[in-house]
């Protein structure tokens, strides 16, 4: 049974361009003479020798469940691959889009012994045939937590990242080998990367620009049992389909303090706010919509003491930083919301104001402040719009594709991680009302 499929694509678009033969001027028609003799053509090269060779190695043990069986070929190309569990059934999967391996479509299972069958075929039509078996190893009691913040059906905003959280984090050699194993795929294809934050709890996959309305984003981040570094390895497989509802965004001017709503870019109203006072100024920068709460309770005793602390109902709030951050409603400021900044760092509106804003949104809406006296920190939030395209592909620990990477870069040398982002990554949540 043939089981290449061109399966999960690892946010590359490949585009074949057709050669056009040349016509009409410029033609040369008339035969071409060396010494008096009518020239021969060129020669047609010979085919390049077929070979082809497969890993991992005969009789391998204490692999990890998610071993890929990799594929190198020259003068041909892969056409089956089949894996098998010794006692058991074949195992689905699929070929890399590079031809460079074969991934299993679920991870494997521990402690049991799998054969790989695998056909390539010459440019002539020549096929070849060869096999291996290796032996799992068993289940790791050291693991990496991970989380994923995409739920299947859910739709979400333009703006919304595919965010996957690591605990501990992933040391830096480890993370070309871990972004390798986190595919995502879009339909229409918008190519994108992923970028790490500093201390690798956190990497964030976009594209260099805003989803279209009505994409379709799924991603596979196929960890489970994959090592992660200091003898970790990751702790389960986790996936999701989701949409990609109409572009809602919003700005927020601190010089005029107003929020402006725009619905598929054309402006829809303009709201007072007030932001967060000198002491406890609102971070400026490109935010996203991580969580709504139609009713929530702040309370900042553990963080502030019992001096300072203090516990407030709160409505219509949506969470934009893991540092405390909501927009929300603020009774209690109406009078100063367009005039002056009296909160703790959240972008103040009006009961109704609130209420109608936090109808018309969801979650992965970006939302941008400015003009105010703090910057939005590195992983403070899903902060992967607050960076340039240019600034951003560094993030990656792979080399990123030439159509993806800024005008006048250059790949690394090798797949080797990506300078580090500046900041650090997201701290524990927590919710400052203002």
């Amino acid at each position: 049974m043939d089981r290449v499929r061109r399966g999960w694509s690892v946010a590359v678009a490949l585009a074949v361009v057709t050669p056009t033969a040349l016509a009409g001027c410029g033609a040369e028609k008339t035969p071409r003479f060396v010494d008096g003799q009518v020239a021969s053509a060129s020669p047609t090269p010979p085919p390049e020798p077929f070979e082809f060779a497969i890993a991992p190695e005969p009789d391998a043990e204490d692999l990890p469940i998610s071993t890929e069986i990799g594929t190198t070929v020259s003068g041909g190309e892969i056409t089956s691959v089949t894996l098998a569990e010794e006692g058991g059934g074949e195992v689905n999967g699929s070929l890399r889009e590079d031809g460079t391996s074969w991934v299993p479509d679920k991870p494997l299972k521990n402690n049991k012994k799998y054969t790989a069958t695998v056909v390539a075929t010459s440019s002539t039509g020549d096929e070849e045939t060869k096999t291996t078996s290796f032996t799992t190893m068993g289940k790791s009691g050291s693991q990496t937590g991970t989380g994923l913040y995409l739920f299947d059906g859910r739709t979400y905003g333009v703006a919304m990242p595919v965010v996957v959280e690591f605990f501990p984090g992933i040391p830096q050699d480890q993370r070309a080998s871990v972004q390798k194993r986190m595919f995502v795929t879009t339909d229409p294809p918008q190519p994108g990367t992923w970028y790490w934050v500093s201390n690798g709890t956190q990497a964030y996959y976009r594209a260099p620009d805003f989803w279209r309305a009505g994409t379709t984003l799924s991603t596979r981040i196929a960890l489970s049992g994959h090592p992660t570094g200091d003898g970790r390895y990751g702790d389960m497989d986790r996936s999701a389909t989701a949409k990609i509802g109409d572009k809602v965004t919003m700005e927020v001017d601190n010089a005029t303090k107003q929020l402006s709503m725009f619905k598929n870019d054309k402006l829809v109203k303009q709201m007072p706010v007030s932001l967060g006072k000198p002491s406890t100024p609102s971070s400026s920068g490109t935010m996203i919509v991580m969580d709504k709460q139609e009713q929530t309770v702040f309370d900042t005793f553990a963080e502030l003491g019992p001096v300072e602390g203090y516990r407030t109902d709160i409505s219509f709030a949506q969470r934009i930083t893991w540092g405390g951050e909501f927009i929300h409603a603020a009774p209690w400021s109406v009078g100063d919301q367009g005039v002056r900044n009296v909160s703790h760092g959240c972008v103040n509106l009006s009961m109704a104001n609130a209420e109608w804003l936090f109808s018309q949104t969801k979650v992965g809406d970006p939302i941008t402040v400015k003009g105010t006296e703090r910057k939005l920190a590195d992983g403070n939030g899903w902060t992967a719009w607050n960076l340039t395209w240019d600034e951003f592909v560094k993030g990656s620990a792979l080399p990123v594709p030439a159509d993806l990477r800024p005008s006048g870069s250059s790949p690394p040398a090798s797949p080797t991680p990506g300078a580090p982002a500046p900041g650090s990554a997201a701290p524990s949540p927590s919710a400052t009302a203002g």
